[in-house]
């Protein structure tokens, strides 16, 4: 397993979620010997009993579940997108939401061009894309109501690619649009909270509530 498969199931394991609703989360599938899925934090100490959080404890909880799943953003680039979207007009938490799904990387997650936020961000490192026909390798790229995304055309027939286009069990959501012949999709509108789909609970409401303490 690489180090970075590594790390992305480690988050799984901490936050007790498989964030992104993959088949091999250690989660989600028990080791030969357990009796189910791993649901205690990794390390020598993980299966320690767990004591009822406080509500400081919760709020954490929901901010690094969300960091993690948007590839385990660095926590000051977080609280960034937190401070713009109090400065932005509207409901914070739901300026939050859309400030994170405008990420690039983020939109080639969800047109499914990458199995993982981790494998788009590196997919975007990498220059396979353009924005609008301009060549963009800055994941944290925000990209704008019809901005138009697509795999240049030497990267089109990677396998990564090939095999994300055909993932099961995950749709494109209706603020994106793709057509994977072409490799070639659309940023729509603004999505709202309820239009994303996370594979689990995410409460943005108390990671607001944990910024504005």
């Amino acid at each position: 397993m690489t180090k970075r498969l590594a790390s992305k199931y480690k988050i799984n394991r901490r936050l007790g979620e498989n964030l992104w609703g993959r088949a091999k989360s250690p989660v989600s599938k028990p080791r030969k010997g357990d009796q189910g899925a791993r649901t205690y934090g990794p390390g020598q100490h993980g299966q320690r009993r767990k004591q009822k959080p406080t509500d400081f404890g919760v709020q954490l909880m929901a901010k690094q579940k969300l960091k993690g799943y948007y590839g385990n953003i660095g926590e000051k680039q977080f609280r960034k997108y937190y401070e713009e979207a109090v400065r932005r007009k509207g409901d914070t938490s739901e300026n939050l939401i859309d400030l994170l799904e405008r990420r690039l990387d983020t939109v080639v997650y969800r047109m499914k061009l990458a199995v993982t936020p981790f494998a788009a961000r590196q997919f975007v490192n990498h220059g396979h894309l353009t924005v609008n026909g301009k060549r963009v390798n800055i994941p944290s790229y925000i990209v704008r109501d019809n901005d138009v995304i697509e795999v240049k055309e030497k990267s089109k027939q990677l396998t990564m690619v090939l095999d994300a286009a055909q993932e099961a069990g995950r749709d494109v959501p209706e603020y994106i649009e793709i057509d994977h012949r072409a490799m070639k999709g659309r940023f729509i509108r603004t999505p709202k909270f309820s239009d994303v789909p996370y594979p689990v609970q995410m409460e943005p409401n108390l990671v607001v509530e944990f910024y504005s303490r």
